[in-house]
């Protein structure tokens, strides 16, 4: 008997044994349902990009690194930082960067920081495997003193894809905008950036397929693509091959520098949480992608109730157009979020705001794009124990909200609080601060009943009379992923 013979035999006898089985173990449902619901699982490994921090020799930047630990979760895990290629300015070419990771995780539960300093940092590509991969969330805030980028520059380092709006960029002489573009793969990426203003498209062959090397970061100056300045616009960032980072930074001559993440994906509503209590200036940019035009209700979830600004209690926005509100000091002294609902129909937009606080040469921005509500959990890392705030707003129906403070880097013991969030309303809070904290920490915020709640965390450093600050809004942090539960089904062997 040949050994082709003897297989045949061996895998009929399986077959039949593993059919045996089957049919005396089968469920009551029939055969050709086999997927029951699915079960939500941590993912087993996540990826996160951060963008060169600035160009300026004044400039210190700080990384820090945090993965929530979980009572069933793994313990063990591989996470690390590490610097990507960076392409020369003269050149076109990239330079082989620093192999040291910047960061190097141990164990979930327990933030770990990392710095660098001067004109040079390169981007960052980040992963992490195992037990520090779900939720795994990197901060990256960068302390710029004097010059056209003042001011505190802070990001929280994203997933790649390969679809992004940026509501909120400028091209007019004051401001320096950047799209910084970041390639995690072994491939080279391509991308367009297509730029909308007030009447529409504009017209630009040299956002066109922008080559993004391996493992490689390239910053994208949007005046260069424009033939005239233009001030309120939205970009569209899209990846025709492979996928990036991509954030936005905009500097001002006059209000100094920040970090632009993208708006949440196009919807019929919006919130934009956490506007300063004593914001001297807030503009609202809105687009409508779609081939309708967006008719908005503009509400300002305070902490008491909801209400319209005086004067801008709606927003027409027309189809493949930008449209720009200044809304003054629209908080007035209270902290605020902005909502915004469709009047009638519902059409998908995309928005963000620019917030300024100060006053003349003491000025400074940020900038809150519309962001999705916190369905699991959301964490925001780099707090300190003092300059840290964070905003909680229930657009609908009253939410009751568990924060948790980690550890700090250099120790300390975790504290949990919860708040209610009242519906319609901003819930401002000094977020609970780690027992003996020493270094930096970790907030996660955990919605425990009621209805969706958006978050943000505003991180304030003030400098020389300058009321520096930074607002990074806190999405989901997809920790975990849908796994469809199924049973075997053998008749796919015989079909």
């Amino acid at each position: 008997m040949n050994r082709t013979t003897v297989s045949l035999i061996a895998v009929t006898t399986a077959l039949a044994a593993v059919t045996g089985f089957a049919a005396l173990n089968a469920p009551d449902a029939p055969a050709a349902d086999t997927a029951q619901a699915a079960a939500r699982l941590p993912v087993e490994r996540s990826s996160l990009l951060c963008p060169a921090p600035s160009t300026s020799d004044l400039a210190e930047t700080s990384y820090t690194s945090f993965t929530p630990a979980t009572p069933d979760g793994e313990a063990a895990g591989k996470a690390e930082l590490a610097a990507a290629e960076k392409e020369s300015a003269s050149s076109g070419k990239t330079k082989k960067p620093d192999t040291k990771p910047v960061l190097t995780p141990k164990e979930p539960g327990k933030p770990v920081g990392g710095s660098a300093s001067g004109a040079d940092v390169p981007a960052r590509i980040g992963t992490a495997q195992g037990g520090l991969a779900p939720g795994w969330t990197v901060q990256e805030t960068t302390t710029v003193t004097a010059g056209s980028g003042r001011g505190v520059l802070g990001t929280t380092c994203s997933a790649p894809d390969t679809d992004f709006w940026f509501p909120g960029v400028s091209t007019a002489d004051e401001r320096t905008d950047y799209v910084h573009l970041t390639n995690p793969d072994d491939s080279a990426a391509v991308v367009d950036i297509e730029l909308y203003g007030k009447d529409g498209a504009l017209k630009s062959d040299v956002g066109e397929g922008i080559q993004v090397p391996p493992h490689a970061s390239v910053p994208v100056l949007l005046s260069t693509l424009l033939d005239k300045p233009q001030t309120n616009l939205t970009a569209h960032v899209t990846v025709r091959s492979g996928r990036v980072g991509a954030a936005v930074q905009a500097a001002d001559d006059k209000l100094g520098a920040d970090w632009l993440a993208p708006s949440t994906d196009p919807s019929g509503s919006l919130v934009l949480p956490g506007i300063p209590k004593d914001a001297t200036s807030v503009r609202l940019v809105v687009f409508a992608p779609g081939q309708d035009d967006a008719d908005l209700k503009v509400e300002l979830a305070s902490p008491n109730s909801s209400i319209s600004p005086a004067g801008h209690e709606t927003l027409h926005v027309k189809s493949g157009m930008t449209a720009a509100v200044d809304l003054g000091d629209v908080t007035k002294g209270e902290a605020g979020s902005l909502m915004l609902t469709p009047t009638d129909r519902s059409v998908p937009v995309v928005a963000a705001l620019r917030v300024v606080r100060g006053k003349g040469d003491k000025q400074e921005t940020a900038f809150i794009p519309a962001t999705a509500p916190v369905s699991t959990r959301a964490t925001a890392v780099d707090n300190r124990a003092k300059g840290s705030t964070l905003a909680l707003v229930a657009p609908g129906a009253t939410a009751v909200v568990k924060v948790t403070a980690s550890p700090g880097t250099g120790g300390g013991s975790p504290v949990t609080e919860k708040y209610t969030v009242k519906a319609g309303t901003t819930l401002e809070v000094k977020p609970p601060v780690p027992g003996g904290l020493k270094g930096t920490y970790a907030l996660t915020v955990e919605p425990v009943s009621g209805g969706p709640v958006h978050a943000s965390r505003l991180l304030e450093l003030p400098e020389g009379g300058v009321p520096m600050f930074t607002v990074q809004t806190l999405p989901d942090d997809r920790g975990t992923v849908s796994v469809p539960k199924a049973e075997p089904d053998l008749s796919v062997l015989v079909k």
